[in-house]
C-alpha cells in the first residue's frame, strides 16, 4: 500500500514490478543477477482520482506512454529491494507533484528604465557596427 495522501492510497496490485538486468559494468554478477526494476504503472485503469489522473496524463514526461502507462526504471542500487524501494519512491514523488497547485502565471509589463537600457544598448552596439566600415581617405 503506498500512501499519497491522508484520502488517497494505491494498492500493491495496481503496481506491476519486474527485475530486469540493469545496465553498464557489473563485473562477475553481470550476466546472473537481476537487481534492476522496471515498474509499470496503468494511469487509466488506477484507482486514483480524477484529477489525479488527469494531472498525471498532461505530463509531458518521456516516461509515460501513449497509452497512459508510467514506466520506471530503477538501476542505481545494487540490490533488488533497494531498486525496488527507489522506483516506488519515484513514483510515489511523481503523482505528488503532479497534483501540487500551480502558481498563477501573473501577466507583468517591462519596467521604463528597462525599456530605455534595452534602446540604448541597441543604438550603442549599432554605433559600433557602423564604424566597422571602410574608411574614407
Amino acid at each position: 500500500m503506498i500512501t499519497l495522501s491522508s484520502a488517497v492510497e494505491l494498492a500493491d496490485w495496481e503496481v506491476d514490478i519486474t527485475q530486469i538486468r540493469a545496465q553498464g559494468a557489473g563485473g562477475q554478477n553481470v550476466n546472473k543477477v537481476a537487481s534492476a526494476v522496471h515498474l509499470r504503472f496503468d494511469i487509466p485503469h488506477s484507482s486514483l482520482p480524477p484529477f489525479y489522473k488527469e494531472r498525471l496524463l498532461a505530463l509531458s514526461d518521456q516516461r509515460i506512454s501513449k497509452d497512459g502507462v508510467l514506466i520506471i526504471k530503477a538501476q542505481s542500487f545494487r540490490t533488488l529491494e533497494l531498486n525496488r524501494d527507489d522506483a516506488l519512491n519515484r513514483l510515489k514523488e511523481l503523482i505528488q507533484e503532479a497534483v501540487k497547485p500551480r502558481k498563477a502565471r501573473r501577466a507583468t509589463r517591462p519596467t521604463r528604465g528597462s525599456q530605455r537600457r534595452r534602446v540604448d544598448n541597441k543604438t550603442q552596439r549599432g554605433q559600433i557596427k557602423a564604424m566597422r566600415g571602410k574608411v574614407d581617405t
